[in-house]
């Protein structure tokens, strides 16, 4: 999600954009990506991997998005990189953030398929967020197509890198999210 505020360490250069960020329609075939995927990162950590989720607009049918598979993975301690990190040598996904400020999230990338895995601790809040705006997207064609009108007019511009385009987004986000936490208590 956007809205990150705090110390982000990125591992390497970020790579920048100069230009509009691209989207695609929607692909039925993210879905099992996703699961292979999960299969992967499972198999890589066992019960280490204590929740793996797939999140991010990939994530919601009918929705345009970045060709990039956003899932979501808690671990007992996103700190304790010792203890997952070295794991996905082999299954391809490589640490590139560190965000000690944002709840500890790391955030792991792969190249084929295009994957990004965001790790966080046990119970972090921000899981329940993730999971509360893409159930919000899945279930609610207003707010669906808010966030789709949303994406593709910022997409539409131009973009020093991928997160000025996400931080863009913040404040419909945010209010998508706020109806999603009301609905759900």
């Amino acid at each position: 999600m956007s809205g990150k505020a705090g110390t982000l360490a990125a591992l390497g250069d970020p790579i920048p954009v100069h230009g509009r960020i691209e989207l695609v329609p929607y692909d039925p075939a993210w879905p099992a990506i996703f699961e292979a995927q999960a299969a992967r990162v499972r198999a890589a950590l066992g019960e280490a991997a204590m929740e793996v989720h797939h999140a991010g607009s990939t994530s919601v049918p009918g929705l345009c998005a970045k060709p990039i598979v956003d899932m979501v993975l808690a671990v007992a301690d996103s700190t304790d990189e010792a203890s997952y990190v070295p794991a996905f040598g082999g299954a391809g996904l490589a640490l590139r953030i560190r965000e000690p400020d944002w709840f500890e999230h790391r955030l792991l990338k792969g190249a084929d398929p295009a994957v990004n895995l965001h790790v966080f601790s046990a119970a972090c809040p921000e899981i329940v967020r993730m999971l509360a705006f893409r159930d919000r997207l899945r279930t609610h064609q207003a707010d669906r197509r808010l966030y789709e009108a949303t994406k593709r007019d910022l997409a539409a511009r131009e973009w020093r890198f991928v997160q000025d385009y996400a931080d863009a987004k913040t404040a419909v986000v945010e209010t998508i999210l706020a109806r999603a936490l009301v609905e759900a208590t």
